[in-house]
Order: structure tokens, then sequence, then C-alpha cells
């Protein structure tokens, strides 16, 4: 048996960029303006009335796929211009 010496490569450690979804940052940026609060807000009463309600049918569903649109159709604009 012969000895082999294996050679040990280390990688030199930097610092890594910590990752941001840039989704998340457009989402939270939409969600500023004026269209996203006011539609925010009727979610938020919705809400609100459905939860003091013992026994409701009631579903806030609608609002809150209609603020989601609103986030969506403002997030589209720019998003793929921030992906790498």
């Amino acid at each position: 048996m012969s000895n082999k010496v294996i050679p040990v490569v280390r990688a030199e450690e930097e610092e890594e960029e910590e990752l941001v979804d840039p989704q998340q940052q457009l989402r939270e940026q939409c969600g500023q303006k004026p269209d996203a609060q006011n539609q925010w807000a009727k979610y938020q009463e919705c809400n609100d009335r459905v939860n003091s309600r013992s026994n409701t049918a009631e579903t806030c569903e609608e609002e809150l796929r209609d603020y989601l649109h609103i986030l969506d159709h403002c997030v589209t604009k720019d998003l793929f211009k921030r992906l790498k």
C-alpha cells in the first residue's frame, strides 16, 4: 500500500449577500398606495363584521380577492425588471 496524499482545498469564506424577494418588496410598496389601502379597509371592515357575528354565512373572500388583485396588478409592472 502506498501512502497517498490528498490535498484539501477550502473555499474562502465570503459574506453572502442576503437574498431579498423582489415580489415581497413590491407588495409592501404597492400595499401603501391609496387603491390598495382602500381595498384593505373594505376587507378589514368585512372581517370585523363577520367576526362580530356568531352565526353567519358571509365570508370576505371577494374583498380579499379584490385586494390581492390590486397588489398583483401593481407588482407585475416592475417585478420582471428586478429578477436576476
